[in-house]
């Protein structure tokens, strides 16, 4: 692949922020206000989350910097465990991610219904409504990365900037208004005052919202050599793009607070179109809509900008069929693209509660997140020869990967406590992909041998 075709650092910082900051900002600060008794306690949720996620970015941008290959995702158990694991893990990400762009679809399309059939009330035709706008969705933006990688970037490029726009224009009411008197003085008291241990659950269940939201960052090592100079411009990139989702995150949760009131927001779901209304009125609540619809798309055309190299790395390893690295006359994977995308859109049609998919992703994406940073500390080993030739290493190591597989194993046993059933099969089906690849190899025929 010629320079001229790469990803820039620009570009791929566009990727980063799009890979975090889907419908999750818009909807799961309610999920974290609910779990939280106090504001206090949601506001330390969503900053722990942010310097957990900046520990995360530097680890993955070392990680990228001493892999650089494409389907970096898949490479890294491949390389530091073993290939089943990489199977295993990867298959179940690939699952999760779907699941994710699924759901974000659900929640997009219950914007858009709102502005374009404003009065129907039958549960039943708003559903298939819902289904069929996110099925649009996903079909369309499959279309766009099949012309390619550079349109598919570029169209990421605009919608990112369309995103991060709709997500400043939701910080503007804090000059607009004073904001909610209750919520302002409910910062600093509340009627609540469970113990220690209530305080820890509470923190627990509200990071699975916070890290849902987060989440997404590390995918950017599926891009390494795809992207130009990737020593420099991955870990650029990465620590470029997670400065701004927190400095973004913080401020909008700030503004949700300010302005709906803490207690509101706990029982809000369309909380950035409640804003719009708040402060500008209904039409304004109807453009937002239409804004947040735009930011659904750019999440599903980052998804499917990314997933399908997973695949190919598979496919490299012998893992999954060779016909995965398939690419079309413009360089698009033709059967990788098609079956992420085929994935996604079956399960919109069982993705019908949020909340939901929402522990199920996380639980998953727990294993991912524990294992690929922990490979940090393999991948080090061997990649000594590296050091002082200008690739990225971290300050502070090894304490930033370890405060970061820290958390994600205090989530995954704080879902594994609160949502057990949910859990289980989580750990059932990564048991069932790694039995499968086993399988695999058992009935794969021997390769032929020279007389």
């Amino acid at each position: 692949m010629t320079a001229k075709n790469k990803l820039g650092l620009f570009d791929f910082t566009m990727i980063v922020v799009s890979l975090v900051i889907g419908m999750g900002i818009f909807r799961t600060p309610a999920n974290v206000a609910a779990a939280s008794p106090t504001p206090v306690i949601f506001f330390i949720a969503w900053f722990a989350g942010g310097l957990v996620a900046l520990c995360g970015a530097l680890t993955y941008a070392e990680i990228g910097s001493r892999l650089p290959v494409m389907g970096g995702y898949y490479k890294v158990f491949s390389y530091a465990y073993h290939p089943s694991i990489a199977f295993g893990i990867n298959c179940i990400i690939l699952v999760s991610n779907a699941a994710s762009g699924a759901a974000v679809a659900l929640v997009g399309s219950e914007y858009i219904t709102s502005v374009i059939i404003p009065s129907a009330k039958d549960a039943d035709y708003i559903q298939t409504v819902h289904i069929s706008i996110a099925l649009a969705a996903i079909v369309i933006f499959y279309g766009i990365n099949m012309l390619g990688l550079r349109l598919s970037a570029k169209t990421q490029t605009v919608l990112t900037v369309i995103k991060i726009g709709l997500v400043l224009l939701l910080i503007t009411p804090l000059f607009f208004t004073s904001g909610n008197a209750a919520s302002s003085s409910s910062l600093i008291t509340s009627s609540i005052d469970p113990g220690f241990m209530e305080y820890i659950k509470a923190f627990g269940i509200g990071l699975v919202a916070v890290s849902f939201t987060y989440g997404g960052y590390q995918q950017t090592i599926n891009f390494g050599s795809e992207v130009d100079r990737p020593n420099k411009n991955i870990p650029r990139g990465i620590f470029m793009g997670i400065f701004i989702i927190i400095t973004l995150y913080l401020t909008i949760n700030y503004a949700y607070v300010h302005v709906i009131g803490f207690e509101e927001l706990k029982t809000s779901k369309n909380i950035a179109a409640i804003m719009a209304s708040k402060i500008f009125g209904v039409d304004a609540e109807r453009i937002l809509s239409m804004l947040l619809f735009l930011s659904v798309l750019a999440y599903i055309n980052v998804l499917l900008l990314s997933n399908p190299r997973v695949m190919v790395a598979m496919s490299e390893d012998k893992i999954l069929p060779a016909a995965f690295q398939k690419r079309n006359s413009r360089g698009a994977l033709t059967l990788a693209l098609t079956v992420f995308a085929g994935l996604a859109a079956v399960i919109v049609f069982w993705a019908k509660e949020f909340d939901t998919l929402l522990s199920f992703t996380i639980f998953l994406d727990c294993f991912g997140m524990v294992l690929s940073a922990g490979s940090i500390f393999i991948i080090r080993k061997r990649t000594k020869h590296l050091d002082g030739t200008g690739i990225f290493s971290m300050k502070l190591y090894p304490l930033l990967p370890i405060i970061f597989i820290a958390a994600y194993s205090f989530v995954a046993i704080s879902l594994l406590i609160n949502e057990t059933k949910l859990s289980l099969i989580g750990l059932g089906v990564l048991a069932g992909f790694i039995g499968l690849y086993f399988i695999v190899k058992a009935v794969k025929p021997a390769a032929p041998t020279n007389s």
